[in-house]
Order: structure tokens, then C-alpha cells, then sequence
């Protein structure tokens, strides 16, 4: 059975939850690499129980909608068979400490391009190339070869869920056990300090969250084809893996490029990750207007770029290896419950942090 929505609806509605995005992104300061940064530099949590929070919501809104049935969580990018742990490892880490590098991940690159900032622009393009290189180029190869081949086997899937059934939970009860446990322990963790809870920070937190959770309903529900027409097989419609899709930021960012590069190949196609990540952009020019903080930015000298460019590589290459940033694994593939998007969030968190202590021993 087809459905009834059109393949431009899907894309123009993934602009729009980009747009939404960038701008409350912009508006709140949601920053990743920040959140760890804050910890370090200034002992703040602020920013880290906000990353917290959109976590917490898209974990409880994504099994609320795969409880209902309105979607499968299975049919992700995430949930599969195969627990590739050196990859999640090595890319987390690698993404990680890129993101110091870069001042940001892919989604606070792309904000900050919205903003003026050219630094972010050269970023972008690195990470896109590098992203590339690493899909189908010369570091693919590696990826396949080296990296893949740690991996797990896992039958039943290797989301927690799955992990609890196992052991003898029903199916219809591991879910909610799993997404009220993490996403209960989340949320007091949050909320626990009282001079967190402004308008911003609730803000930042809760509308990420929810960003992800229609991102799962606007590919898995509305875009869900039980039977393409052309193909007689199941389908979702335009998004690039072919499976159901919510917000990440380094695969689309390579896929953009490829468009750009390629447009007049007729098999090069607008996406659903293309469209949600120039709604970022999008979302946050027009925020930096309205708000009269639009800034032109650029690299304050030979280090600051090499920094960057350097940043923009690894984000590329590990955004690619470990499946995801720090929105597309650490809330859209933590949304899953999948435990490979638990991991690689432990390892970016992780980069990061090696990255911060590096930048204060040069300083030192």
C-alpha cells in the first residue's frame, strides 16, 4: 500500500525540522563540543544536562511512537546485528576530538555558517570531502576491511531491548523497561539542579528532542511505503540509506556536496538529509537576522586554520566510521536504544575531552 504523501512534501516538512533546528539551536546556544568544554574549563553542567534532555525526550518520545506502531525502530540505521565496537570506538574518538578542533560537530558547524561564520564554511567542505573519502573513497577500504571486521554478531539485534529479551523479558515489556529506566535516570539527573531549568536551557533540550522524535515519524510513518510502486518492495521515501532516517549532520553534509558536484546526474537526488541539514542553515541565518547577531568570522591565523582543517577531517572520518555525530548517534541513534549509539557517545564524549586536555597543556 503506497502512501499518499509525495516525496517533496517529505523533503520540504525535513527542511522545515532543520530549520527549526538551527534556530533553536542558535537561539539556545545547544552546543555538544560545548557541553563537554563547559565541564572542563568551568565546571558547568549547563550545557551537558541539556544535550541530557533532548536525550532523555527522544528516547521516550521514539518508543512512545514504536510502542503505538506508528513506526519501527528497527528499520533504523542502528539497530543492527552487527555491534562493529572498534568502529564506534576509534570514529567516536576520532569525531570527538575533531570537534574541539573545529569549535563545534556537523550540527553546530552548519548553525554557525547560518551565523556568518566562514571558518565554518571551509569546515563543512573538509568534513563533506573527508565524509566521502570515507563512504565510498580511498579510506573506505580501511573502514570496510580493518575496522568493520571487529565486530559482534548479535541475531535478535544489538539494541538493549533486544539485549533484555534475551534473557527472557517479553518484547512488549524490554521497551518501556529500557526507555523509562534511561530516560527516567536522565531526566532526574537533569532536573536535579534547580538553577538549570531556564527558558532556554528547557528550551534547547526539549525541542532537540522532539526534533528528532518527527524526524523518526516524518520518514518512518509518513514516508513509509509497504509496497513501492516501481520496486514492489518496502521503501522510505527520500531518504539516502533507504531505511527510516531522523537528524545527523556528517553523511548529508558529503551527500550536499555530491549534489552540488553532480547536479546534473539526473541519478542524484535531494534527500532527506540534504534538506534537513540546509534547513539548519537555513534556520539559523534567519534567526541571526531577526536577532541582529549575523557576524562575518574568519580564521585568526595559520594555527586556527590548521586547527580547523584538521577538526574537519577527523569529524569527517569518524562521523562516517562511527555512523553518526554527536546528534545523529548521541540523540538520534540513542533514540534506538541501540547500544553501539550508547558507545560511541561514551567515545566522543571521551575524544572531546582528550582534545580539551591537549589544547590546555599547549596553553600550559
Amino acid at each position: 500500500m503506497a502512501t499518499a504523501v509525495s516525496s517533496d512534501l517529505i523533503l520540504w516538512l525535513a527542511f522545515a525540522l532543520g530549520a527549526a533546528f538551527g534556530a533553536v539551536g542558535r537561539r539556545t546556544n545547544f552546543c555538544t563540543m560545548g557541553a563537554v568544554a563547559d565541564i572542563a574549563s568551568i565546571g558547568s553542567w549547563d550545557r551537558m544536562r541539556m544535550w541530557l534532555l533532548a536525550i532523555a525526550v527522544a528516547v521516550l518520545g521514539s518508543a512512545a511512537l514504536h510502542a503505538s506502531g506508528q513506526i519501527d525502530l528497527g528499520k533504523s540505521v542502528y539497530r543492527t546485528p552487527n555491534f562493529i565496537w572498534l568502529s564506534y570506538l576509534v570514529g567516536g574518538l576520532c569525531f570527538g576530538f575533531g570537534m574541539v578542533l573545529a569549535s563545534g560537530c556537523g550540527g553546530k558547524t552548519l548553525i554557525r555558517i547560518g551565523g556568518g561564520n566562514l571558518k565554518s564554511v571551509v569546515v563543512a567542505i573538509v568534513l563533506g570531502l573527508v565524509a566521502t573519502m570515507t563512504i565510498s573513497g580511498v579510506f573506505g577500504n580501511f573502514r570496510v576491511n580493518v575496522l568493520e571486521k571487529a565486530a559482534i554478531h548479535l541475531p535478535a539485534g544489538q539494541d538493549l531491548p533486544a539485549l533484555l529479551g534475551a534473557l527472557g523479558v517479553a518484547p512488549g515489556t524490554a521497551l518501556p523497561i529500557c526507555a523509562l529506566a534511561i530516560g527516567g535516570t536522565l531526566l532526574a539527573f537533569v532536573f536535579a539542579r534547580r538553577d538549570f531549568r531556564t527558558a532556554d536551557n528547557l528550551l534547547g533540550g526539549i525541542a532537540s528532542g522532539l526534533l528528532v522524535v518527527a524526524g523518526w515519524y516524518l520518514s518512518g510513518h509518513l514516508g513509509y511505503l509497504a509496497e513501492d510502486p516501481n520496486t514492489l518492495q518496502e521503501a522510505f521515501v527520500a531518504t539516502s540509506s533507504g531505511r527510516m532516517e531522523s537528524l545527523t549532520f556528517v553523511a548529508p553534509q558529503a551527500y550536499t556536496l555530491e549534489l552540488l558536484m553532480l547536479w546534473s546526474d539526473s541519478s542524484r537526488k535531494m534527500s532527506f538529509g540534504i534538506a534537513s541539514a540546509l534547513g539548519v542553515i537555513a534556520g539559523s541565518l534567519a534567526y541571526a537576522l531577526a536577532s541582529r547577531s549575523f557576524r562575518w568570522e574568519g580564521f585568526r591565523d595559520v594555527e586556527d586554520t590548521a586547527n580547523h582543517l584538521l577538526g574537519a577531517a577527523l569529524m569527517g572520518f569518524g562521523g562516517v566510521v562511527a555512523m553518526g555525530c554527536t546528534i545523529g548517534q548521541g540523540i538520534t541513534g540513542f533514540s534506538t536504544l541501540a547500544a553501539g549509539s550508547l558507545l560511541t557517545f561514551l567515545a566522543i564524549v571521551a575524544g572531546a575531552w582528550l582534545a580539551l586536555k591537549y589544547q590546555y597543556l599547549k596553553l600550559a
